[in-house]
């Protein structure tokens, strides 16, 4: 063993996969004199799966750790810069991606090579000891030991895993030739869609080979009778399913099984002197790239800082703090791609340049600004089937609701700014909504306008329950229709529910007053937060009744005010969504109980403001299409809520999620809502206004060319900047109708000059 403050010099790997192996590299080249010992319970070349797929940039740390290596490994590489998607016979093609792969076998072996030149002492069809063991033993121990990680399993404890498993089989196979490029093909089967991922991963005279994967949902794998002990049959059989892709030819397998997906997140890396890479640590989705890839960046990551830092749990910490963000990031990425493939079912009838958009861009990080660089020609083609006019961005093609017509997908956020008095909107409210009408987004919300005053959420919420506030809501609509024309303006009516008579955001979110409370109602008799917030009353017969008249009523001076739009506010917890979560509606009512009665209450409200709203104006409703609790609205039951408010004459749903119980846990990221939103417009071909975290004008144009959205509606990037939507049109030269710039400010419309960068150029050279 090491004295304390030295690097350490007894180190075992448990695993001899790519990730275990490099590790072990690495660290043997940076001290020669370190006794390094891996374990391997398989023989040298036993491997499963195919081809692996690794990044330039992957590959560029590499050539800078180990230029051996990296040698070997260009020498066998396969490259390519084509994705093919082939569906319902049509074939799209996109460049420009670069792809390097080699077999898993051959880099196995290259990664055999360099640890034996080393001197690794490497010990196959040899089960390790444990970590525990080990750590009595040894400096360090290296659990490279796989998705199924032993070591992960015995300290759980410590590293509190969670390893989630997901919706669909799949299957690695191969077959023996090249392809020229990734290709994704999809098939509607008679059991249900399947879809298959292939690559080349080596080239030669005799034909080269290809990775295969098959994937389809559980229910379609048992329905096409793959479930059999022996996978053989379904082998032959997916040939069959894909011999356009394999030009007839069969698939072989390596012991291939079908397999499900598990997500593996751990809270902790490392223990002690013991610390997970690769697989144990975390997982990512075959479908966005490779796991190899991550372990082989973990073990670059994990060498670089035993080397940069003094102690080893100094260095056993930076490593998890240098890598924790870049694999959560592929970790969301990966799972945005799970998502999609899980849902392939609703996308199959998209146009065929948008359904290979929607593919690319699945993960969001491949966008619509970056894939036009990549290829401009195929996005200028998925343009021009999405119906964007000639050189416009999708964000300012226009978009027709009823009798009205957006200029843009553009859409200001409903945002509470808490800065009321009595309810009645005052001058804050005439810049607030004033200013992001003239920075050019095509709809522009109202915060959440409250109906009673026991509707409110906080004192210093807006109102629409009297002609005081009518009034003040009347002074805003007729400025933006004035100064800004062109631009819709909406408002958002709704009822705290459970969730009012609480403090100012800025004074203690959600947190009752201290005094002035006024009595609150919901769905059934449950605070907010127990022992918090106040008991409601559940509303009886009576009291639903007077509340759906303060709906009305607000709807009635809504429209005499002259808004545009008028969206429902069924959404993060308040009144009406309150009777939507099962969460929060514990009736025995006709009110309660399945979905279909909890819809009801919403629903007779919504039918009561549709008859009186006047026929050429939209309305739209805002959901939370999941309440990111056990128990609660599930992504299954959004659909169903939109569906029913679609039947009933809804135009649009605006597609939140959460808010709704304050044990939620979201999953935060950008963009993480639009999945709700997507699945709810491609399951019924209705419009959806996607939210959450959209915050580049890139997010918007390709959520909108891939079908995802048909409008995008930011908050925060609206409070950073007023005139975010005209900045983004300036920023991608359009200067068309889709965003005009009010004539007083026609002067700002380019960006102002700046300070030279640029130093003078030499004029001679001197040998």
């Amino acid at each position: 063993m090491t004295a304390p403050g030295a690097g350490p010099h007894r180190i075992a790997v448990i695993g001899g996969g790519p990730g275990g192996l490099y590790a072990a590299a690495l660290l043997k080249r940076l001290g020669p004199d370190r006794e390094i010992t891996l374990w391997e319970r398989n023989a040298p070349d036993d491997t499963f799966g195919f081809g692996v797929v690794l990044s330039d940039e992957t590959l560029g740390g590499i050539e800078h750790a180990d230029p051996v290596v990296h040698r070997a490994l260009q020498r066998e590489f396969v490259r390519w810069d084509g994705i093919d998607i082939v569906h319902r016979g049509h074939t799209q093609t996109s460049g420009g991606h670069g792809f390097a792969a080699l077999g898993r076998r051959r880099l196995l072996e290259i990664l055999h090579e360099r640890c034996a030149g080393l001197g690794v002492d490497l010990r196959f069809r040899t089960r390790a000891p444990s970590a525990a063991e080990l750590a009595a033993t040894h400096d360090l121990v290296i659990a490279a030991d796989g998705v199924h990680s032993t070591t992960r399993e015995a300290h759980a404890e410590h590293f509190r895993p969670r390893v989630t498993g997901h919706r669909c089989r799949y299957i690695w196979l191969a077959a023996d030739f090249a392809l020229d490029a990734f290709r994704f093909e999809i098939a509607e089967t008679a059991y249900g869609v399947m879809q298959l991922h292939a690559y080349p991963f080596s080239r030669s005279p005799e034909g080269g080979a290809s990775t295969v994967i098959v994937e389809m949902r559980e229910e379609v794998w048992r329905a096409a009778g793959f479930d059999v002990p022996d996978p053989a049959e379904s082998v032959d059989q997916c040939a069959k399913i894909f011999a356009n892709a394999l030009g007839h030819r069969p698939l072989r397998s390596n012991n291939s099984a079908w397999l499900t997906f598990r997500t593996v997140v751990n809270e902790r890396w490392s223990h002690g002197s013991t610390v997970l890479i690769g697989d144990a640590a975390h997982t990512a989705h075959f479908s966005i790239g490779s796991g190899t890839k991550l372990a082989v960046e973990d073990a670059l990551a994990l060498a670089a800082c035993i080397e940069e830092q003094p102690t080893l749990p100094a260095a056993l910490a930076a490593y998890e703090s240098e890598r924790r963000p870049v694999v959560e990031s592929t970790q969301r990425a990966a799972a945005a791609s799970l998502r999609w493939f899980e849902e392939l079912g609703t996308y199959v009838d998209q146009p065929p340049r948008q359904f290979a958009f929607n593919l690319l861009t699945r993960s969001r990080r491949v966008t619509h600004d970056n894939l036009r660089l990549r290829d401009p020609a195929f996005t200028s083609g998925v343009e021009e089937e999405f119906g964007c006019p000639p050189a416009t961005p999708p964000m300012f093609t226009p978009l027709p609701l009823r009798g009205l017509e957006l200029r843009n997908r553009v859409v200001v956020s409903p945002m509470d700014m808490y800065s009321a008095a009595d309810g009645v909107p005052g001058d804050f409210h005439l810049v607030h909504l004033g200013a992001r009408a003239l920075g050019g987004a095509g709809l522009v919300m109202t915060e959440m306008v409250c109906v009673s005053p026991e509707g409110r959420i906080t004192p210093g919420c807006t109102g629409l329950y009297t002609d005081e506030q009518a009034a003040a809501w009347t002074r805003v609509t007729d400025f933006v229709h004035s100064a800004s024309p062109g631009t819709a303006i909406g408002v958002q009516l709704g009822h705290s529910g459970r969730k009012g008579s609480t403090k100012l955001m800025w004074e203690g979110i959600d947190q009752p007053l201290d005094d002035g409370n006024w009595p609150v109602t919901a769905a059934s008799p449950l605070p907010y937060a127990p022992g918090v917030n106040q008991v409601p009353h559940a509303l009886d017969r009576a009291g639903l009744d007077e509340v759906r008249e303060q709906f009305a009523a607000a709807a009635r001076r809504a429209d005499a005010c002259g808004f545009d739009l008028l969206e429902l506010h069924c959404a993060h917890g308040y009144l009406l969504s309150g009777f939507l979560s099962p969460l929060t509606n514990h009736r025995t009512d006709a009110y309660g109980g399945p979905l279909a009665h909890r819809l009801r209450f919403p629903l007779e409200v919504f039918d009561t403001l549709r008859a009186l709203w006047p026929d050429d104006r939209p309305m739209t409703v805002r959901i939370s299409a999941t309440d990111w609790a056990e128990g609660g609205t599930t992504a299954e039951d959004a659909v169903e809520i939109a569906r029913a408010f679609v039947a009933h004459g809804a135009d649009a749903i605006d597609v939140s999620t959460g808010q709704v119980v304050p044990g939620e846990r979201p999953e935060y990221g950008r963009s993480y809502q639009t999945p709700y939103a997507d699945r709810i417009r491609n399951t019924l071909c209705v419009p959806v206004i996607a939210v959450g975290a959209i915050s580049s004008w890139d997010d918007v144009n390709s959520l909108l060319l891939a079908g995802r959205a048909d409008l995008c509606a930011l908050a925060r990037p609206h409070l950073y900047d007023p005139h975010w939507t005209l900045h983004a049109a300036a920023e991608q030269g359009y200067t068309g109708p889709g965003a005009p710039w009010p004539l007083p400010y026609r002067a700002g419309s380019r960006t102002p000059p700046t300070g030279r960068t640029d130093a003078p150029k030499p004029r001679l050279t001197l040998g």
